[in-house]
């Protein structure tokens, strides 16, 4: 007889119901949580227990956690946004040294500079103020347009580090978060595989619709979305299918 053992996270996909979608695979993935539940009614009379007891409706709920960032798995699976090719990057603590005249530092990427994200004195950790024009001690004004950052004459040797945003354009994804309206949803299916010993169970839902994407981060450790989704019957009115490795049905 087959071993009906499962170990171990399994394999997930899902795919959009729009035609053509290309099926999404979750990467690194941690675990995939499966509860299905049933409301019951029961039927009592003048003793402590039911006489009887019905099934109500049904829900089925699932949750994966996964450690990859996926743009197509997000997009397909949970926004139904607009995804296109290139990307916003963000330079951290870029450093570098105020001038002598004109007291002006070019950024790495001013070529593609899009907004600035500060500056801070790297001697004394202070936030430098932005300001419009003419800066002070302590003070800095940046022209987006062209990604040069000024100082004032008096900071002049003073060591700083800017960070900023900049585009590329050639590679990378965006995803566009736009506004819609209440009940738009994308619907997909989900593919689980899992195997033990050799043996495969694949659990397959036919229509599902995502409720949630979490994720955080924290010191010392890898960030793992969680994509919560919850799944009903398609139009031919199947919820979906399980496989398993042996003949139970004879």
């Amino acid at each position: 007889m087959a071993k009906k053992i499962v170990f171990g996270s399994g394999t997930l996909w899902g795919q959009s119901s729009a035609a053509n979608s290309t099926p999404t695979k979750f990467g690194a993935l941690q675990g995939v949580s499966i509860d299905i539940g049933f409301g019951t009614k029961e039927l009592y009379g003048q003793q402590n227990f039911p006489i009887t007891v019905a099934r109500g409706t049904g829900k089925i709920t699932c949750k994966a956690s996964n450690a990859t960032f996926q743009a197509r798995a997000f997009n397909d699976l949970f926004f139904n946004g607009t995804l296109s090719t290139g990307k916003v990057v963000t330079a951290l603590d870029e450093a570098g040294t105020v001038p002598t005249t004109p007291y002006t530092i070019t950024v790495s990427n001013a070529a593609t500079f899009k907004s600035d994200l500060g500056v801070i004195d790297k001697t004394t950790g202070n936030i430098m103020q932005r300001v419009a024009s003419a800066p002070a001690t302590g003070q800095y004004s940046v022209n987006e347009a062209t990604g040069v950052y000024t100082f004032a004459a008096a900071d002049t040797t003073k060591p700083v580090l800017i960070s900023y945003q900049y585009t590329v354009a050639a590679n990378g994804s965006t995803i566009i978060i736009a506004q819609s309206l209440l009940g738009a949803a994308t619907t997909f299916r989900t593919v689980l595989s899992t195997s033990y010993a050799g043996q495969q169970i694949d659990l397959q839902l036919n229509a599902c619709v995502a409720s949630k994407l979490s994720f955080a981060t924290k010191t010392e450790d890898f960030s793992m979305p969680d994509f919560e989704f919850s799944c009903f019957a398609d139009a031919s009115g199947e919820v979906g299918r399980w496989w398993f490795p042996d003949a139970d049905a004879g």
